[in-house]
């Protein structure tokens, strides 16, 4: 193989990792968000917001 196609093939390689690289960001910025919004989900039901208010008015009495 020749010094010039030797350099191509590099360049094609370098800009195949590129590629790879944006996709894998767009996957976990994907990802990330998804469980971002499960987490609200979780944290604004009912149930969770009295075990927090309790553990919050708990923590406050002992501090009196």
């Amino acid at each position: 193989m020749g010094k010039i196609a030797r350099a191509f093939r590099r360049r094609l390689d370098v800009a195949r990792d590129a590629g790879m690289s944006t996709a894998e960001y767009a996957v976990g910025t994907i990802a990330a968000t998804a469980f971002a919004g499960l987490l609200y989900k979780i944290v604004t039901s009912a149930e969770v917001q009295k075990a927090l208010l309790g553990i919050i008015n708990k923590a406050l009495q002992l501090a009196q």
